[in-house]
């Protein structure tokens, strides 16, 4: 569970993809890799598989061990299998829109999963509409099967490709036919999709730590622009033959993706502890201990404590048996819902000179209440320090954060802001040294929540999200 959930004001995931070809308990596997990917999404989950001739499927709502149970993975036959975690980032929160998404044409069974946001797909959606498709869904994943629909008879790696052609945005995505799964990238690779080896086949996934869990040996990224076909021939790259110009998402780094894997290249956990060594040589505060606010913050607090030979501690405590089933707060209890996932360490604290670490703040209402918190039980200072700089534009690429105008610094100065939260002090990483953190060229990583430089131009017409 991704301490996202229960905290308002915090970004929310995207989806989490994870396919498996030629094993005979793929639907288990399917399974387990969707357990490590359930960070990436909780409000829904979903495996079709197949035996090389039919497909079977289940999908609800829910988390993966709520959705699935040994009775219903052997019902799931076959050796692919495609798996879905979801949070919906285009369309509503709704068992019509849990995936993988399966429908039948010319006599052909087809599954899609899809992680990201295709930023013209109203577009796409109201042209089909108009030339007589029918859509089952609100999803843009379903978009894509449409478009394959209308080339297929090109052969369906023409179709994949000539479907992409048609894509805007960001899309990590899985299709599964009865025979095999083709997996593709957008052209400037904002979300990570990776391949691996699993015995004699192989396994496609958001990311490695799905892979660990099933003891998949790690072969590469998939390549933006890349189409991959795996079916009993093996394995064949195709290019799309778009041209391609990567914009890999940074906040996949800093936030969304498990500690324990490696993105775009880098090991996540090293990633995060660079930061917070970059912190401390941009931000030196003498101070009595650092901490973070499990878990976001804990790797950079790591790095930070660690750089700058202050004790690192865990000030407060994390309950990790507040569960979906736990009971809203009422409106006079407004600040209980933030309180009972977090409790702080008050003979810790006490007197003492704070510094805490944090990856993000969005609307910064969860950061205040926290705060106010360290200041009752006697915190004598409290710093925070921002491992990456303000958000200040909303992602129009699979994160669903806020419209521009719920984001606090996109409306405060970092003083206001300050401020507001009721700091002694706040500092945000810069952008070049968060850029020294990745050791990936600064040209191929997407800032666009940071600097509002979006890689693909987005129609103010047709997106979800509002600038001004």
């Amino acid at each position: 569970m991704n301490s996202s959930e229960m905290v308002p004001g915090r970004p929310k995931d995207e989806c989490g993809v994870f396919a498996v070809y030629g094993h005979e308990e793929a639907a288990k596997m399917a399974y387990f890799g969707l357990y490590a990917l359930q960070h990436r999404g909780q409000e829904s989950s979903g495996i079709v598989t197949s035996d090389g001739v039919h497909m079977f499927e289940h999908k609800s709502m829910g988390l993966v061990p709520e959705v699935f149970s040994e009775g219903t993975l052997n019902d799931l036959q076959g050796h692919i299998a495609l798996g879905h975690v979801r949070y919906s980032t285009t369309g509503s929160s709704h068992i019509a829109n849990a995936q993988p998404f399966r429908v039948q044409y010319a006599g052909r069974s087809f599954a899609v999963a899809h992680n990201g946001n295709i930023v013209n797909a109203l577009q796409i959606r109201s042209e089909l509409e108009n030339s007589g498709s029918i859509f089952q869904t609100t999803m843009d994943s379903e978009i894509v099967l449409h478009l394959i629909a209308k080339s297929f008879k090109l052969g369906l790696e023409q179709a994949m490709a000539q479907t992409m052609a048609q894509l805007r945005g960001a899309y990590s995505m899985v299709v599964m036919t009865e025979d095999g799964i083709i997996a593709a990238k957008d052209p400037n690779g904002f979300r990570p999709l990776c391949i691996g080896r699993l015995n004699s086949g192989y396994v496609v996934a958001s990311e490695t730590c799905a892979l660990d869990l099933v003891e998949a040996e790690y072969l590469r990224e998939i390549e933006p622009g890349e189409i991959v076909v795996i079916n009993g021939q093996g394995l064949k790259s195709i290019p799309s033959g778009i041209e391609s110009r990567k914009s890999q998402c940074i906040f996949e780094l800093i936030y969304f993706a498990r500690p324990d894997s490696n993105v775009f290249g880098q090991n996540v956990y090293l990633f995060r502890k660079r930061q917070g060594e970059l912190l401390a040589k941009e931000f030196p505060i003498e101070a009595d201990l650092v901490m973070p606010f499990p878990d976001s913050g804990n790797y950079a607090a790591i790095g930070y404590a660690q750089a700058s030979d202050i004790p690192f501690e865990m000030g407060v405590i994390r309950n990790h048996y507040v569960g979906r089933t736990f009971i809203q707060p009422s409106q006079s209890m407004r600040d209980f819902g933030v309180k009972v996932k977090l409790n702080p360490v008050k003979e810790l604290l006490r007197d003492q000179r704070v510094i805490i670490i944090e990856d993000s703040i969005i609307r910064g209402t969860t950061a205040k209440t926290r705060v106010h918190t360290l200041r009752e039980i006697g915190a004598k200072e409290i710093h925070m320090l921002v491992s990456c700089p303000p958000h200040r534009f909303p992602c129009h690429y699979g994160i669903d954060f806020s419209t521009r105008g719920e984001l606090i610094a996109a409306q405060k100065s970092v003083q206001e802001i300050c401020d507001f939260v009721g700091l002694d002090s706040l500092g945000y990483l810069n952008i070049d040294y968060l850029d020294q953190a990745s050791h990936i060229p600064k040209e191929d990583l997407c800032f666009a929540c940071f600097n509002g430089k979006y890689p693909v131009p987005i129609d103010q017409k047709t997106s979800k999200y509002c600038l001004e």
